[in-house]
């Protein structure tokens, strides 16, 4: 029998055990260095692929790559946004399908745009835009096809809440791939700074009045078959825009490429302040003001010869219906008489009317923050015959946003202010420099109630708004001459002319006439109705309530106007 003796283990020490730590902590060390290399790796080989070749190959950033203010009507009402969307993109290099059948797929899904341009980006170099703004429907159709070379990152967009309302007022931000345009590029300092501080930017636009505004001209555009319309409301004492249209309108939401080759041929134009047009006799009033301020004109009731055309310098300067007879200050706006004023502004000469038109800043681009603005058509040569047609609009060409500030200033006793697309604080009132002086601009007033009493404004007479304005209708130039059957037809208006609150203009772009207006296509049947429909239904939210006791005190002048044997 064997005798198995068994050794015990020697009982281990304490250096030992420290030994046996410090190898297991190295071994941990070595692993999780290795671990971390490796990780490490990976991300810096997914970044590669991915986000480096991201921001290398994108070409167009997102209108909402920065922090951008939320932009506000004067009331508070929001009219572009930042929000959050989905978009969706291609890495043409990662595509596992045909792209021919991508393309017919995506066609099926987005039918507004052609087959041929999904395929020329799929098979582009490289990445590119799908679709901007997508719908999570869209998303979720695009995302059943299964292609992983198909992306869909979220971005933040600009976002237009109201459509195409006020669309050229608001513009597109400068990162939008298109230049920009509107309060977006104006102020697009203004609207990163307050967007990274959470703020929002108020500009002077109240949404109520210009949907009424957009409303009555569109309206009125299609029912005189009008190349284009337009308008601007102007708060007649502190410069502000209160309202400002061009028609046709676009929608910022979804912006495409703009192959107009000209202004006017474009959608985006805003004719309001980037087309120049002469605006014919909406220019008396400005003339007639002048030369009672240089002190031509000092009596109301002097006459002047209106019997025949007259002739000067080989031209003819004639009225459209001639009266034949001599008339006075109040009968030659109310009757727009051409030959009086010429009469007048050729005894004014040149030089106080040159003085007066460019403190009106006739002779430069108009004073407000757009940067889309248009130069003036001012005349190289001021001889006799140009003073004579200058002073009813014939031979110079400023914006329509001129002439709203020179009726601002002809109105609200003489002061000349920019134009403003800031919301202004209360009490805050921009320098303004006289141009007439308090008398006439007075005087004034009660012409131009009288013109809208009286006149070929009355069609603009609104019941207890007291509404005052004057009529232009212009041919529109054409190679060398100028084209008679295609006219440009204004009303430039204030109201309430006892206390004048704003100017109201509105234009017609080439109206056809039609069975109500008896085809006729001047101002007095095409621009001025608008001026009457708009006031009454923006007066009210203006605060201005329309009171028939009360009106400017013209009793003076209507004796002045003639009239036949038998007329009350």
């Amino acid at each position: 029998m064997a005798t198995l003796v068994v050794r015990p283990d020697r009982s281990r020490t304490g250096a030992d055990r420290v030994n046996l730590t410090a190898v297991a902590h190295q071994r941990l060390v070595l692993l999780l260095i290795l671990f971390v290399g490796i990780t490490s790796l990976i991300g810096l080989r997914l970044a590669w692929m991915g986000v480096a070749t991201f921001s290398s190959e994108r070409t167009t950033i997102s209108a909402g790559a920065l922090p951008r203010a939320d932009i506000v009507d004067r009331n508070g009402v929001p009219l572009a946004r930042t929000m959050q969307g989905y978009s969706i993109s291609v890495r043409p290099d990662r595509l596992i399908g045909e792209p021919a059948e991508l393309a017919r797929k995506l066609n099926e899904i987005f039918p507004d745009e052609p087959a041929a341009e999904f395929y020329k980006k799929l098979t582009g170099k490289g990445w590119a835009y799908l679709r901007k703004r997508a719908l999570p429907e869209e998303v979720a159709a695009v995302n059943a096809l299964g292609e992983v070379g198909i992306e869909f990152p979220r971005e933040n967009e600009r976002v237009y809440p109201q459509r195409t309302l006020a669309a050229h007022v608001l513009g597109f931000p400068p990162t939008d791939g298109a230049g920009g345009m509107g309060v977006e590029l104006a102020f697009n300092d203004q609207l990163t700074k307050l967007g990274a501080q959470g703020k929002s930017f108020a500009i002077s636009i109240d949404t109520r009045v210009q949907a009424a505004l957009e409303n009555e001209l569109y309206t009125q555009m299609m029912a005189q078959r009008a190349r284009g319309a337009g308008g601007i409301i102007l708060d007649a004492n502190t410069g502000e825009v209160i309202a400002m249209a061009s028609l046709p309108v676009f929608d910022p939401n979804k912006l495409t490429r703009d192959t107009a080759k000209s202004c006017n041929d474009s959608a985006r134009c805003n004719d309001m302040v980037q087309s120049r047009y002469e605006l014919g006799s909406t220019f008396k009033p400005l003339s007639i003001a002048t030369a009672m301020d240089h002190g031509t004109v000092t009596s109301m009731s002097k006459r002047y010869d209106a019997t025949a055309p007259l002739a000067v310098a080989g031209f003819r300067i004639k009225d459209d219906h001639p009266l034949g007879r001599w008339i006075n200050v109040p009968e030659t706006l109310v009757h727009s008489s051409n030959i009086a004023t010429a009469r007048i502004a050729d005894e004014m000469g040149a030089a106080p009317m040159q003085a007066m038109f460019r403190s009106l800043e006739f002779d430069r681009r108009p004073s407000i923050e757009l940067k889309e603005r248009a130069g003036t058509l001012w005349p190289t040569n001021w001889g006799r015959i140009t003073t004579m047609t200058a002073s009813y609009g014939h031979g110079i060409a400023v914006t329509p946003m001129h002439l709203a500030s020179a009726y601002a200033a002809l109105v609200n006793g003489g002061i000349w202010r920019p134009a403003t697309m800031r919301r202004l604080a209360p009490g805050e009132v921009p320098h303004g420099r006289r141009v007439f002086t308090a008398a006439t601009s007075a005087r004034m007033r009660q012409l131009l109630r009288m013109i809208v009493a009286a006149g070929t404004g009355r069609s603009a007479d609104a019941k207890g708004f007291r509404i005052g304005g004057k009529t232009g209708s212009a041919e529109k130039p054409f190679a060398g001459g100028y084209a008679h059957h295609s006219l440009v037809t204004t009303f430039a208006s204030a109201f309430p002319m006892d206390n004048p609150k704003y100017v109201v203009l509105t234009m017609m772009d080439e109206p056809q006439g039609n069975a109500e207006t008896f085809g006729l296509r001047t101002a007095a049947w095409t621009a001025a109705p608008v001026v009457k429909r708009v006031v009454e239904r923006v007066g009210p939210m203006l605060g201005i309530i329309p009171d028939e006791r009360r009106d400017v005190d013209i009793s003076e002048l209507m004796p002045l106007l003639w009239k036949a044997k038998g007329e009350e």
